[in-house]
């Protein structure tokens, strides 16, 4: 899961700890400062994705290990339980979904600066 995540172009993860000397909890992934996936690295295992809020519906209708369980917003923010019902191309395409949702919103001047990060990768630059 975290190689999926930190392929994506301009991917940056930064540890979360709940304390100076304590081991991370999760790992918030973001892309040009924007939040797209929080992946846990202690307890239940799970990603915290961005998600279309009528896709968000019916995943949760859909699969049991798909939920929410964060503070964010449950209409736009899902929770993927790794061990669960969902298979992991499933997985694969709702990191990318959320990867995409969140650079949609990036500026002109961010999607320029992305598509330098990844010139193999075609980035849409039209606003």
């Amino acid at each position: 899961m975290k190689a999926w995540i930190e392929a994506k172009p301009g991917a940056e993860g930064r540890p979360f700890t709940p304390g100076k000397n304590s081991p991370p909890l999760v790992i918030i992934y973001k892309v040009l400062g924007k939040i797209f996936a929080i992946l846990s690295v202690r307890g239940v295992e799970d990603v915290i994705l961005k998600c279309d809020p009528l896709l968000a519906s019916a995943l949760r209708k859909d699969y049991a290990g798909i939920g929410h369980r964060s503070h964010l917003d449950r209409r736009f923010w899902i929770s993927v339980r790794l061990d669960a019902d969902v298979p992991a191309k499933e997985i694969k395409r709702l990191v990318s979904l959320s990867y995409d949702l969140v650079c949609a919103t990036l500026t002109a001047k961010q999607k320029a600066e992305l598509a330098r990060l990844a010139p193999s990768e075609k980035i849409d630059t039209a606003d």
